[in-house]
């Protein structure tokens, strides 16, 4: 992507509206066959104290997250803010989709029309974000969307550069998910479509040198596969009363999913051996809901688990339960 045009300009303007394209829902669009990377994206002036509300109102969106820090930079600089009125409609049922809007301030009410044409308000939205459907599909929209409050504040992004930033590094970041995980045979017995489901609920998360990425003792919640770099296992020597090292791994190998199938705390710690470690992470509910076929073969890794600990004189799994020595803190991790 090409060095972004800055705005001098101190006032907040939306992309100019478009007119009404033909055959919308036939267009097509191939992420990974755009390569616009001199196209320029506009930046939008902001106060600090702007683009801290922008951040945190924008820090739970997936798409986001699916971007690299740099990514996320270009979209908030690019994004701009809309106020609103009450009554005040913000995107209609069958029109084109133009802007994606995320939530700072005010109450939404959402309409759709039912099989007679007349629009019913089926929902509300205080928080969160509207308008990707339209934009990541190509496709009308598919509800009407209209303030509830006396003062409202979103901020938009505009179609060109959703796609451009948003999508492109969605169907890129999918393409190396995909990538990586043929690689784990463990996933062998999954199905084309369960693979995808897997590459989308997965998270890339980078790690410093040394950065404890789970701690033994620990209620889990995540398992991980390595992207980048190298990890160590470590578990408590029962006799020194410090961390022995286990097991290595590199790219392509996967932990913390024993914890996850025995729904007991961390029986061991792992730490990022090399700089910018990446791993993709799994969070629990997704591990449960579509890893089903591959927990047998995890349990069968517990043995090769136990027979390591015991060559290195550490407690067994079912010792470190039985004698209490784990920690029953459910502290999540916080990852800097």
């Amino acid at each position: 992507m090409g060095g972004p045009d800055m705005m001098d300009e101190p006032a907040f303007k939306p992309p100019p509206k478009r007119g009404r394209r033909q055959a919308v829902a036939a267009e097509s669009y191939d992420p990974m066959a755009d390569d616009d990377k001199d196209e320029n994206v506009i930046f939008y002036t902001k106060t600090d104290e702007q683009l801290k509300c922008l951040q945190e109102a924008a820090s739970n969106i997936i798409f986001f997250k699916k971007c690299d820090k740099e990514q996320r930079q270009v979209l908030f600089n690019a994004m701009f803010e809309k106020k609103v009125t009450q009554g005040e409609t913000i995107i209609r049922q069958g029109d084109d989709g133009d802007n994606f809007y995320v939530i700072d301030k005010g109450e939404y009410d959402i309409f759709v029309k039912d099989s007679n044409g007349e629009e019913k308000k089926v929902a509300s939205l205080t928080e969160g974000f509207f308008g990707e459907l339209a934009l990541l599909y190509n496709c009308p929209r598919n509800a009407t969307i209209v303030s509830a409050s006396d003062y409202g504040v979103l901020w938009g992004l505009d179609q060109k550069t959703f796609r451009q930033v948003v999508v492109k590094a969605t169907a890129r970041k999918r393409a190396v998910f995909e990538e990586l995980l043929k690689g784990v045979s463990m996933l062998d017995s999954l199905q084309g479509d369960e693979l995808m489901n897997l590459t989308d609920a997965l998270d890339e998360v980078s790690y410093a040198q040394e950065q404890e990425i789970i701690r033994e003792g620990d209620a889990a919640s995540e398992m991980y596969f390595i992207m980048q770099g190298k990890a160590v296992v470590r578990a408590m020597d029962k006799n020194t009363k410090s961390q022995k090292d286990i097991v290595e791994l590199d790219r392509g190998q996967y932990f913390g999913e024993l914890a996850l199938v025995l729904k007991k705390p961390r029986v061991a710690s792992v730490f990022a051996m090399t700089e910018n470690t990446k791993c993709a992470v799994l969070d629990i509910n997704a591990f449960e809901r579509l890893l089903g076929p591959c927990v047998d073969i995890m349990k069968r890794n517990i043995e090769k688990y136990e027979e390591e600990r015991k060559r290195l004189g550490i407690n067994s799994i079912s010792e470190n339960q039985e004698n209490g020595n784990v920690t029953k803190s459910m502290t999540k991790l916080k990852i800097k």
